[in-house]
């Protein structure tokens, strides 16, 4: 693995006794994703939303979780997914971001794994065809293959407008 890649995935995920990372493993359509498990406050089923006029149609509203005003992403929508349908297995993931309370709408969330830095591979150049700022990388457990995905980046983005850019 390149010294990039290295530096790039120090930080990520809760250190476990085996030197590996957790990620939090949930699908988006066919494709299966995992994201840092400490970033996530809570998984909780998928509840109507208070819309917000003019905001961009990835944005499906907020939330009042506990006296906390909640912006919900639906992340098929923000990846054009095809048309999201919400039933028994949509969940949102509620993270904690620098400080910032947002959730994030998956179809469905699976479980929790380890992976050690030798199982996350860099994540492919595509050119401009394809941003892949927000990716971590690739990682691989037995048959399955996660994207793994750098959700400080991906929120914090400009194009998102959730979350003020996070000291580096």
């Amino acid at each position: 693995m390149s010294d990039t890649a290295t530096k790039n995935l120090s930080g990520f995920g809760e250190k476990t006794d085996s030197n590996g990372n957790e990620f939090l493993a949930f699908t988006l359509g066919k494709e299966e994703s995992g994201i840092d498990i400490l970033k996530v406050q809570e998984i909780r089923g998928y509840e109507a939303v208070t819309r917000i006029a003019n905001s961009p149609d990835f944005i499906k509203g907020v939330v009042n979780l506990r006296g906390i005003i909640v912006p919900i992403v639906d992340m098929r929508i923000k990846f054009q997914l095809g048309e999201p349908t919400y039933d028994q297995f949509t969940v949102v993931i509620i993270l904690n971001i620098g400080g910032r309370v947002v959730g994030m709408v998956v179809d469905s969330v699976s479980d929790v794994i380890t992976l050690t830095q030798e199982q996350i591979k860099p994540a492919p150049e595509m050119g401009t065809t394809f941003d892949s700022d927000y990716l971590i990388g690739l990682g691989t457990l037995e048959q399955r293959m996660l994207i793994l995905v750098d959700i400080d980046k991906l929120m914090s983005s400009a194009e998102m407008g959730l979350i003020e850019k996070l000291a580096a």
